[in-house]
């Protein structure tokens, strides 16, 4: 007998919502800027394996990681040889060997990374392709300016070696309007940095800032990449950015759809009498008898503890309250208005059921989760399914 163990819950992809997604995205972007589907953090609680041949499969061929690890899980899950993976993150000289083999393509943010990618490629006897990053006010990875001559007259005396596909740099928030000037700050750095490179006689391929938010709110900035991550799965950046959008559209509703729907099914069912706690310790009180149904769903699969007599789940197309402390394989909610409810009903921890919907965005309401970081922790081991 063949037995494949499964989790509690489940996860949906659409691949409808995924097809839209990529239509308005593109729409966007000028015929130039080339449509890079960041796939960092298991593919924003996706699944890399899962999302990439998705992905794949609706058209896209550029796909940005953060880790080598990720690009060699894309790789096998995406073996077709005619898509493009760009790592974001720092590499080891082992990482940067067996990218150069596999003609993954990598970020250069340090006089050490340049001279280890050009000894690496020496040892491969194999041209690395790389990117370098350069800082323009955002203090984390990236040369500065005062290096950049340097840096490039090195890479112009090793291009047996090296091959600079592309400039970039990662702007400091363009989500938010307050932080509009350090934004255009940035942006004119960038600018000087392409002056000085062209100044040289250096031809770049491509040069590239964009993520979802520069889009939105600096399309006229959008060069060669963009670099697409939270909008392909169907949210705007925040709500500010979704204002932004509609404010400039407003005959339209959300042209996002959610790319994932979070699923599970109730295990139990029982009265409680009033005048007794639910769960453990005393955070939740029954006032009046209570109805009450067990998910088999907590922390240890990514449903926030914060969450605890907060949150809220879709159980018959109703909306029900989380009750009592959530642990770490379980949560209970309240369904005394839910005569019908039984063992084995589905669940919606995130999705659509009958006219309702939980939204990613309404745990971060609740809990002090980001849409990114509540969906970025969701476990490995949650199966996810693809549906139409």
């Amino acid at each position: 007998m063949h037995f494949k163990p499964t989790a509690t819950s489940w996860i949906e992809i659409s691949r409808s919502a995924l097809e839209n997604n990529i239509q308005f995205i593109k729409k966007l972007l000028p015929e130039h800027c080339t449509f890079s589907a960041v796939i960092k953090g298991n593919a924003y609680g996706h699944d890399i394996e899962v999302y990439g041949p998705l992905a794949y499969a609706c058209g896209l061929r550029h796909f940005s990681v953060y880790s080598i690890k990720e690009a060699y899980r894309l790789l096998h899950a995406v073996q077709e040889n005619d898509h493009t993976t760009l790592c974001l993150g720092n590499l080891s000289e082992e990482e940067m060997c067996w990218a150069i083999d596999h003609n993954i393509e990598f970020y250069i943010n340090n006089l050490r990374s340049l001279a280890l990618a050009i000894s690496t490629a020496m040892a491969c006897k194999k041209q690395a392709i790389v990117h370098i990053e350069v800082e323009t006010g955002m203090n984390r990875t990236g040369f500065e300016f005062s290096a950049l001559k340097k840096v490039f007259q090195l890479v112009n005396s090793q291009q047996q070696f090296l091959h600079v596909k592309g400039v970039c740099t990662h702007l400091a928030g363009a989500e938010s309007i307050t932080n509009n000037e350090r934004i255009q700050d940035q942006i004119e750095r960038f600018e000087s940095v392409k002056s000085l490179i062209a100044g040289m006689g250096i031809t770049i391929p491509q040069y590239h800032l964009a993520c979802s938010a520069v889009v939105l709110r600096y399309p006229e900035h959008l060069y060669d990449i963009a670099r697409i991550g939270i909008m392909q799965y169907g949210f705007f950046p925040n709500n500010e950015t979704f204002t932004h959008y509609l404010l400039k559209n407003p005959d339209q509703l959300n042209p996002l759809k959610r790319v994932m729907s979070w699923k599970t099914r109730v295990i139990d069912v029982k009265e409680v009498a009033a005048g007794n706690y639910v769960g453990y310790g005393t955070s939740y009180y029954t006032d009046v008898d209570t109805k009450v149904a067990i998910i088999p769903v907590g922390y240890a699969y990514g449903y926030a503890r914060s969450l605890s007599n907060h949150g809220r789940i879709l159980i018959n197309g109703h909306i029900v309250e989380v009750i009592g402390t959530i642990n770490m394989n379980m949560l209970t909610v309240d369904v005394s208005n839910l005569p019908d409810v039984a063992i084995g009903d589905e669940v919606v921890l995130i999705g659509k059921q009958g006219k309702q919907e939980i939204s990613v965005s309404s745990f971060s309401e609740f809990s002090n989760q980001l849409n990114y970081e509540l969906l970025a922790r969701l476990p490995l081991d949650i199966d996810r399914i693809v549906v139409a």
